[in-house]
């Protein structure tokens, strides 16, 4: 019998859940905060339910939470039903917190610009806030429902990557925006709060690169191997593997170093053998023996 891991079942009250629920929180009201006082008041439609609720909200005058949700629910039904229970209890949660301090906030402000007469201001520290609340939200594995579960359906009919169709899904809405206010200005800020939320979420999610990866091909492998012992103390894996050229075999060094030992690792190679080849590669995160441990 296959065994089978649910990774993403928490125990109730325990220190991931309160974890989570601590994310989704935090994680929506910066999503809200981002929409209330500095989206929503300069008629920008940032794609998803809340663009297309942004434009009901100008031209209707009805409230901002509401109405996304009452578009999100039908969204999460039917994207269950289609996809299967890919969603959990967590994203109903993010979805009815989003939508109360959304209609909260707007409520006490009056959706009245946080930073008057700056839309390109608004615009970017929007994206910045709607991002980070997204990145938490995605990292108490939620999702963030709404036009993702459109595109997710998009995708599966179609077989377009998901990051494709999302855009297809969100440029869409926006174009809503500019039919609806006939404001070229519109979209064009629009299209940027979403490049901005997309790199903030990313940064969320997968955290400032502090580690790197350094791939280190040398005839003096033995002589860079003791200096990465011995003088700083870290350890490294050989790879085996044979060069294009001439089908030579060659040991190619591997090791995950801080960003701050870099430079150090960089002076000894270039000292030992200044002819090495060395590849250096971000590494978001590196779990195990010497970094942050795996069990998290």
């Amino acid at each position: 019998m296959p065994i089978s891991y649910n990774i993403y079942k928490d125990k109730l009250f325990s220190k991931v859940w309160f974890r989570d629920a601590i994310l989704i929180v935090i994680g929506t009201f910066s999503l809200a905060v981002g929409m209330v006082f500095f989206i929503a008041p300069y008629k920008f439609v940032p794609g998803g339910v809340y663009g297309i609720s942004i434009v009901i909200h100008h031209l209707l005058g009805t409230p901002i939470g509401v109405v996304s949700l009452c578009m999100d629910i039908p969204l999460l039904l039917i994207g269950i039903k289609i996809l299967g229970s890919k969603f959990g209890i967590k994203t109903f949660v993010g979805i009815i917190l989003t939508a109360f301090f959304v209609d909260t906030l707007g409520q006490i402000w009056g959706y009245n610009p946080l930073v008057e007469d700056d839309a390109l201001l608004s615009g970017i520290f929007g994206g910045v806030l709607v991002g980070a609340g997204l990145g938490l939200i995605f990292r108490a594995n939620a999702t963030s429902g709404g036009t993702d579960i459109v595109a997710m359906i998009l995708s599966k009919y179609t077989r377009l990557p998901m990051g494709q169709s999302l855009i297809y899904v969100d440029s869409f809405v926006v174009l809503i925006g500019l039919i609806a206010f006939q404001d070229w200005k519109i979209p064009l800020y629009s299209w940027l709060i979403i490049f901005i939320t997309g790199r903030v979420v990313d940064t969320v999610v997968e955290g400032i690169s502090v580690n790197k990866v350094v791939i280190i091909i040398s005839e003096k492998h033995e002589e860079i191997r003791e200096k990465i012992i011995f003088s700083m103390e870290r350890g490294g894996t050989y790879l085996k593997a044979q060069g294009m050229y001439e089908g030579a075999d060659k040991n190619v060094i591997y090791i995950n170093i801080s960003r701050r030992e870099l430079p150090i690792l960089l002076a000894y190679v270039s000292a030992i053998d200044p002819a090495a080849f060395v590849s250096v590669i971000d590494a978001y995160d590196v779990l195990g023996d010497g970094f942050k441990p795996l069990k998290q």
